[in-house]
């Protein structure tokens, strides 16, 4: 059974650079707050020491999809200011 990172990536088609410039350059600043990133860290640890709550283990659920629909998005971004460079050559 395809995971949903690999569903999403279907849809999305990181590999196929169309996006524009701008919209590329924009999705690359995109990142999670500093609070956010220290509560996943704080997450991921409680996670590897076997002591998260079901509450927290759907908040981390929640940040591990986020940041795997930001990887995606952000593959395709790449790839399309690659390709935007390669065409303006």
């Amino acid at each position: 059974m395809a995971g949903r990172s690999s569903i999403l990536e279907h849809v999305i088609d990181p590999k196929r650079g169309d996006l524009s410039a701008e919209l590329a350059r924009y999705i690359l600043t995109l990142d999670f707050p500093r609070a956010d990133h220290l509560r996943y860290a704080e997450l991921a640890e409680k996670a590897q020491q076997g002591i998260l709550n079901d509450s927290e283990r759907s908040e981390l659920e929640d940040f591990l999809n986020v940041n795997d629909f930001l990887a995606i998005v952000q593959a395709k971004a790449k790839a399309s200011l690659k390709n935007n460079n390669s065409s303006a050559a």
